[in-house]
């Protein structure tokens, strides 16, 4: 008689709290509080006389996903929480079922709160067993919502600490969210919202991670599974020891109940049981150091880099970061998948990853300044402990501390630049910003300057280097070799690379007015020594080695300053983006082209008619007296080409560009390390790379004779 009168006793006490809870529910639902405080009113906080906009507007954070130029090969994922938004459509019926099943069987006959659940929460807690959370899904819903809207720590504990006040504002928020969503939506939105461990947040997720499918293929058993999991996603994992007879009992459950709804038979429930559970889960990679990024490493990274640096994704790099992380946005890079592969190929014909010396290439699309390529003898990765270390550094004073180099493995923007990355000597190649300040000073390529084995000048030096004239102070540069010496015009000095014919006219033309056209062609002058004068028109103009190419620069740059040329003299500042659309499949206008002319149209095609003669190939508007010094190249390629070689005193850096009316590719070899190295670089390393590179991308197109100047007097200067 004791037990019985104590059994009743309980149910009775547990049927007074319940009735307490409900009327608690029921004075928060139906009878809204005229004067409410601020913390009860917070995203966060507790229940509110209207339904707050964000249960209805708020996004959760999905990955953003980046693709080479065919819009399927995957670049990488970038993600704060791993998880992509999919429609109620694209989830199986089963994993619908069966989450219903797991957490709320009546989902479908209440209106946010199950008053039933509710009562039988409080019986069944009363007893002293498992307690039972009485939480419909649509009241599961507004806590994820509550916690993931939430802006601080507090508003994170209002949101999920197990109280009364916390359990009634849940109850009121979900009739109202009841009222303005239907179950699809809710359902749809728990499922996306929900996270199932291992990373995996939403059902896309968690069905890609555990089973390497879409949603909208689980199986029952798959189904059932994740659907146990939302409960506690660490408790229920089956990839641990101590989870996964958890998870098979677990799984269990919710096959059973899915039997009770009638969602499926027994028999179905039966083969459900004997599917196999999953002990492993797909590796997820996030950023750029990705499985395949050994090879598009360069260019994710570039597309990370470029990403930060425009104002239009935030203020700060902070928030451009977490925009790419969280946005979910679908983004479409430049990158030729086979121009890209083909370079790393041709590269790896000449140079070994283990090398110190880095072979680079930078390909772009003139008049959209679009990035093709980006490649270089260096795995993308980080020095793994697993693989043998990286040597140490090339340069001694590196090697002296014991510090490591960048080969082969290396995450520096050793092609594009930034990062602490100043680019490196490009040689000859400057002499084409003389060409085009020539021009357009009104000089014809016709022009004829008698070069000797050494000019003399009026640019001060210090008359110790070795440059300067015997005895004085002033600069006297000399030839590569003394069988240069002779009268040349612009065609032949520029395919022969003479260096007492391009000094001269620098002298003429004014150095300040040369580096000027370098910047309108995008060269970036990022070390600090080099942007100090490049920017003082008074010391630019007696920057007298500059068309020697004594400015560090990049592949990049360099490819996009010539690219200009073949664009009719617009330059396009180099991008790695053809699209980005954002989750709702809205398109954001960034990373379009972003052009200027950077010279006159006709100005563009004379430099370019003279920039034929290194690569072997004939002028239009002259002669270009005899081959030039990358004379293979237009056989190689079968194609009208420009370009031009490069190499620096001592060849610390060897250099090659070369274009066609589509497609411009710049080659450096180079030491990162140690740019001032004392190692000789060899264009038949870097030559054969670009111009192999070059023609694999033309193979089968159609040959496009380059554009003459409108005005026939241009090629002497005209127009």
């Amino acid at each position: 008689m004791r037990r019985s009168g104590r059994g009743f006793a309980g149910k009775a006490a547990s049927m007074i709290l319940c009735g307490g809870l409900i009327g608690l529910f029921l004075a928060a639902a139906l009878f809204p509080v005229a004067v409410m405080s601020p913390r009860l009113a917070s995203p966060a906080g507790g229940a509110a006389d209207s339904l707050p906009s964000y249960f209805l507007t708020f996004r959760p954070p999905q990955a953003s996903r980046v693709y080479a130029a065919d819009g399927t090969t995957p670049l990488a994922v970038f993600f704060n929480e791993f998880r992509t938004d999919v429609p109620l459509g694209d989830i199986s019926q089963n994993m619908q079922n069966a989450i219903v099943a797991a957490e709320d069987r009546n989902f479908y006959h209440h209106h946010g709160v199950d008053l039933r659940g509710v009562f039988r929460s409080f019986v069944d807690n009363g007893k002293g067993g498992q307690r039972q959370g009485a939480s419909t899904l649509t009241m599961q819903y507004v806590r994820m919502v509550r916690v993931a809207a939430a802006t601080t720590p507090q508003q994170v504990l209002d949101a999920s600490q197990d109280t009364l006040g916390r359990k009634v504002s849940e109850m009121a928020y979900a009739v109202q969210v009841e009222k303005q969503l239907s179950k699809s939506e809710i359902l749809n939105r728990y499922l996306n919202l929900a996270p199932f461990g291992n990373s995996a947040y939403g059902v896309d997720a968690a069905s890609r991670i555990y089973f390497r499918k879409s949603p909208q293929r689980l199986t029952v058993g798959e189904a059932a599974l994740l659907a146990g999991m939302v409960k506690a996603p660490s408790g229920f994992d089956p990839t641990t020891t101590a989870g996964y007879p958890q998870a098979v009992q677990r799984r269990r459950y919710v096959i059973d109940a899915m039997v009770k709804t009638g969602a499926i038979t027994p028999a179905q429930a039966t083969a459900a049981l004997a599917e196999p559970i999953p002990r492993h889960v797909a590796t997820v990679g996030n950023g750029c150091l990705v499985a395949a990024s050994h090879r598009w490493g360069f260019f994710c990274d570039y597309f990370r880099r470029w990403w930060d640096s425009q104002p239009a994704f935030g203020a700060t790099t902070f928030q451009r970061e977490q925009l790419l992380r969280n946005g979910g946005y679908r983004i479409t890079t430049t990158m030729d998948v086979a121009a890209t592969a083909s370079a790393f190929r041709r590269i790896h014909q000449q140079i070994s990853d283990h090398n110190r010396d880095a072979l680079m290439l930078a390909a772009v699309q003139p008049g959209t300044g679009r990035v093709l390529a980006l490649a270089a003898n260096r795995r993308f990765a980080v020095d793994d402990p697993g693989r043998p270390a990286n040597k140490l550094s090339s340069d001694p004073a590196k090697r002296a501390r014991g510090l490591r180099g960048t080969y082969p493995d290396t995450v520096n923007p050793i092609i594009t630049g930034g990062g602490g990355v100043d680019g490196y000597q490009a040689g000859s190649t400057f002499k084409l910003f003389t060409l085009v300040a020539a021009l357009e000073a009104g000089l014809p390529l016709s022009t004829t300057i008698t070069a000797g084995t050494r000019a003399r000048t009026h640019y001060p030096i210090d008359p110790a280097n070795p440059a300067a004239c015997p005895g004085t102070h002033f600069y006297c540069p000399g030839n590569a070799g003394e069988s240069e010496a002779g009268v040349y015009d612009m065609w032949s000095a520029f395919g022969h690379s003479v260096n007492t014919y391009f000094v001269p006219l620098e002298e003429q033309v004014g150095a300040q007015k040369v580096v000027d056209v370098a910047k309108r062609f995008g060269i970036q002058f990022r070390a600090p020594g080099d942007a100090a004068i490049a920017d003082d028109p008074r010391a630019a103009a007696q920057w007298g080695a500059f068309t020697l190419g004594v400015s560090a620069s990049t592949p990049l740059d360099l490819a996009g300053a010539y690219a200009t040329l073949a664009a009719d003299g617009r330059y396009c500042a180099p991008t790695p983006v053809s699209s980005i659309e954002t989750a709702d499949g809205g398109i954001l206008h960034a990373g379009e082209p972003t052009c200027r002319q950077a010279t006159t149209p006709d100005v563009a095609r004379t430099a370019l008619d003279a920039a034929r003669c290194p690569v072997g190939d004939d002028a239009q508007l002259g002669d270009c007296a005899g081959s030039g010094t990358a004379p293979q190249a237009r056989d190689a390629v079968g194609h009208p080409v420009f370009g031009k070689t490069g190499t620096t005193d001592n060849q610390r850096t060897a250099a090659l560009v070369l274009g066609t009316t589509s497609f411009v590719v710049a080659g450096y070899l180079a030491d990162p390390d140690w740019p001032s190295t004392t190692q000789h670089m060899s264009h038949t390393i870097v030559n054969p790379a670009v111009w192999n590179t070059v023609a694999d991308y033309m193979r089968g197109e159609p040959g496009i004779q380059f554009r003459t100047p409108s005005d026939t007097r241009s090629e002497s200067g005209g127009g």
